[in-house]
């Protein structure tokens, strides 16, 4: 009895040595899982909500929602969630996302800033960005594309919105019309200086798959960027094709020298 009495407490106590407990860098224990300063910390710097609340409100607001994760993160386990296929590619995904994230932004941030010729010759070459930035208000007609080649011709041609729904309707092509707004900074530049020498009143269209939209801008708002803002951005969109850049370049020179097998039937199209 006595042997059996110590071993009890003996396992009592490597129970209870192994609780965590919510001390030091540990701000909270969930179901014995860790919360630490370094996590809320980095959860707090990523929560634009928290812009502008009292610190101390903050945190302890910023910990519920990390508790509240923790929680569903734990059920989803018991769930069997993170034994699932779907689970372990998609992971796999977000981790050689990140890890390819890293290497760039440290290759490009180690990288001396861009000087004030650099940005400004961004800026230049990048006006629907900056100087001449619009707000374009669009009527548009979205439609299926055509079997018909004769019909895309016609469409292709069309001087007119009007006579786009007129083709349209001629080829028995159902159609249906809106109106949004795009800001002409969200628009590639070589898209953007097609459709900025258009007349007024001319359509262009945007191909997709399977279907198509017709555009005309109908009205233009003035929005330019200038100054620190541009500057800033300019910066930013120098930082972005230096990235692109330096992956492009590293890819190439990685194939060089790796080893690719294919199973058959996977091999890319001959050149």
């Amino acid at each position: 009895m006595r042997q059996r009495t110590t071993l009890l407490l003996i396992a009592a106590l490597a129970v209870t040595g192994c609780q965590k407990k919510a001390s030091g860098q540990t701000v909270a224990v969930v179901n014995d899982e860790e919360i630490t300063a370094a996590e809320l910390n980095d959860a707090m710097a990523g929560d634009a909500t928290l812009t502008g609340v009292d610190p101390k409100q903050a945190r302890a607001s910023e910990l519920q929602k990390l508790i509240d994760r923790k929680l569903l993160v734990q059920q989803a386990r018991k769930d069997g969630f993170d034994k699932s296929p779907e689970f372990i590619n998609r992971q796999r995904r977000l981790t050689d996302d990140l890890l390819i994230q890293m290497m760039v932004s440290k290759k490009v941030n180690t990288k001396e800033l861009p000087s004030a010729a650099e940005i400004s010759q961004f800026e230049a070459a990048h006006p629907g960005v900056f100087a001449n930035r619009e707000v374009w208000t669009l009527q548009q007609i979205l439609y299926p594309l055509p079997q018909n080649a004769e019909v895309t011709k016609k469409l292709n041609d069309a001087k007119t919105l009007d006579e786009v729904a007129q083709i349209l309707t001629s080829a028995h092509v159902q159609f249906q019309r809106a109106t949004r707004k795009i800001d002409s900074a969200s628009m590639p530049q070589q898209i953007y200086a097609q459709i900025a020498k258009l007349q007024p009143g001319e359509p262009f269209i945007a191909p997709g798959p399977g279907k198509a939209i017709a555009n005309v801008i109908t009205e233009r708002q003035a929005a330019p960027v200038a100054g620190e803002q541009a500057r800033a951005a300019a910066a930013n969109g120098i930082r972005s094709n230096e990235a692109a850049t330096l992956l492009q370049d590293r890819v190439k020179s990685l194939r060089g020298t790796a080893k690719i097998e294919y199973q058959p039937g996977f091999e890319p199209p001959k050149k």
